[in-house]
């Protein structure tokens, strides 16, 4: 078995070859480690075993759920109570507005 010689140009046409091969790895690679490392996140934040179900825990979830409903509410009467100041206020500038006009 005896050494085999390659042209010239396709020398030069196999290196760069090689050289695109190896660059393409090398910019996928932050990509891939970030994968990496959600996968790796989300494997260990599951929970080894099934959670055990507790009366305490149920009731606390219960309350947890109906004082999101509430802050829901609330949230959505703050909107209306901002709207109604919003439309007294603009009431308020037209009057102001006319009354100046006026002349007293």
């Amino acid at each position: 078995m005896g050494l085999q010689t390659v042209p010239l140009p396709e020398l030069l046409t196999n290196l760069r070859e090689r050289e695109l091969l190896l660059s393409i790895p090398l910019s996928m690679k932050p990509t891939l480690l970030f994968a990496f490392c959600a996968l790796v996140t989300l494997v260990s934040s599951a929970p080894a075993q099934a959670p055990q179900h507790n009366p305490a825990q149920a009731e606390v979830a219960a309350l947890i759920t109906e004082v999101r409903a509430q802050q829901a509410a609330i949230a959505a009467n703050q909107v209306k109570i901002n709207e109604k100041l919003a439309t007294l206020a603009e009431s308020i500038r037209v009057a102001r507005i006319y009354s100046s006009r006026g002349g007293r």
